[in-house]
């Protein structure tokens, strides 16, 4: 399709930020990837969006991200009435372990962090247990969803003993490279931009500072604290409980699926598995511990899905869009569109910016790595550069692309996890990672000088 192929993510893309509606911006970017498909026909148009629409649930991992998703809004409902929120919030202020801004933003940073064997439950994990904390000490939700969103895919990418490192090792053999582990341990050091956003993340952090639109919108936050009695300490299990149930049973249902080997098992399965488990325990706890009646319960449950229908209906619509991208083959365009004459030193930062756009435009990095990791490596084994900078490239500029992305779907659940404006947050985060990515950027020229010399 040529260049026209990019035109349904910039279409989606400009609206958006146009309009500050992410819903319409997806569905029109998939109309306007159907009457590319269909050859401009409306009516054909219009039965193939439906259709396409539709056919996100023909794939079992879409269909479990959306479930999940859902049911992630009863389950944080359930903890919320339940007051162990509070509760949690209150031990931890009493036992002066969180006791200032400084150490209620390392809580999400040091389970963003240690978290890798899934994002999603990095960032739910991370986001769910430190939003009160956020309230209490004046600090915006906005603040904890970039602290979540730009911890979680960082350290997946760094520290690959998880699904994402399985899938790269997948890709890396396929290229027929000499040594595809060898390969993948070394672009560790050279994934330049996961390195920057957590070093940006933990100065945010330690310094208790923010910057640019953040700033701005912190300002402009005014978070009221109420004087009515907190509740009993013991309370804080309606909220642990279930969290640790969730985070627990997601690693025994990783090494399940995996036959033994965490890397091997199935993200999607294990945290929809979970995210149930945990659902029914904070509902059993508040139904014959705290003696809420069953209807209420239910109400409530059904309150919370509800308040995140909006957000899983954009992680419908990306779907759909991706979907669409694929038909398309706009990412293959994207980099066949770098030529035959680019210096060889410049192939290093040429491959990040490409990943992030491709990202970007698609609102997935696993998808980008599918399309550029076959392409780069070779390429880079043919120029004489080393294949581990290419790679770090590669990852790098992905998980760039997919945190400047509004349609990405972790931008959609760390603001779901946060509790914010989906986009507020991308827009708030989109200068830290502006900055990873232009010093990304000249740390691979200076690398490709040094390995093409």
């Amino acid at each position: 399709m040529g260049w026209l192929s990019i035109l349904p993510p910039l279409v989606a893309i400009i609206y958006a930020i146009w309009r500050r509606e992410v819903t319409i911006a997806l569905l029109l970017a998939i109309i306007t990837a159907s009457l590319i498909l269909v050859g401009g026909n409306p009516v054909f148009a219009f039965t193939d969006t439906v259709e396409r629409i539709v056919d996100v649930f023909g794939s079992a991992y879409n269909t479990r991200i959306l479930l999940f998703s859902l049911l992630i809004g009863g389950l944080i409902q359930l903890i919320k009435i339940s007051g162990g929120v509070t509760a949690f919030v209150d031990w931890l202020t009493r036992k002066r372990w969180v006791n200032n801004q400084r150490k209620a933003g390392l809580l999400p940073a040091l389970l963003g962090s240690s978290i890798f064997i899934d994002t999603n439950m990095s960032v739910l994990t991370a986001g769910i247990s430190s939003q009160a904390l956020f309230d209490r000490y004046h600090m915006s939700r906005l603040r904890l969803a970039y602290i979540i969103d730009a911890t979680c895919a960082p350290i997946s990418v760094l520290i690959l003993l998880n699904g994402w490192g399985a899938a790269i090792l997948g890709y890396v053999q396929e290229t027929q490279v000499a040594d595809p582990v060898a390969v993948m341990v070394s672009s560790i050091g050279f994934n330049f931009y996961a390195i920057i956003t957590l070093i940006l993340v933990f100065y945010t952090v330690i310094s208790a500072r923010v910057h640019g639109p953040l700033k701005t919108m912190e300002a402009n936050c005014r978070v009221t604290t109420t004087s009515e009695s907190l509740p009993e300490a013991t309370k804080k299990r309606y909220m642990l409980w279930p969290l640790i149930l969730m985070v627990s049973s997601i690693l025994v249902f990783m090494y399940l699926t995996g036959d033994g080997d965490l890397r091997q098992g199935s993200g999607s399965e294990s945290v929809l598995w979970s995210v149930i488990l945990a659902t029914m325990l904070a509902f059993a706890l508040l139904r014959f511990d705290a003696k809420k009646p069953t209807k209420e319960l239910m109400h409530e449950a059904f309150t919370g899905m509800g308040h995140l229908l909006p957000l899983v209906a954009l992680v419908l619509l990306a779907f759909a869009l991706s979907s669409a991208m694929g038909d398309l083959k706009t990412g293959e365009f994207v980099a066949g569109a770098i030529g035959d004459f680019i210096p060889v030193w410049a192939i290093p930062a040429l491959v990040f910016v490409l990943s992030g756009f491709i990202s970007f435009t698609t609102g997935t990095s696993w998808g980008t790595f599918g399309i550029l990791i076959p392409i780069a490596i070779p390429l880079a084994v043919t120029l004489g550069i080393s294949p581990g900078l290419v790679l770090g490239a590669v990852l790098g500029g992905s998980v760039f692309g997919d945190h400047a992305s509004p349609i990405s779907d972790t931008t959609v659940i760390a603001s779901l996890a946060a509790g914010c404006d989906l986009l507020d947050h991308v827009r708030t985060q989109l200068p830290y990672a502006l900055v990873g990515g232009g010093l990304s950027v000249i740390l691979y020229v200076l690398f490709g000088l040094f390995y093409s010399s």
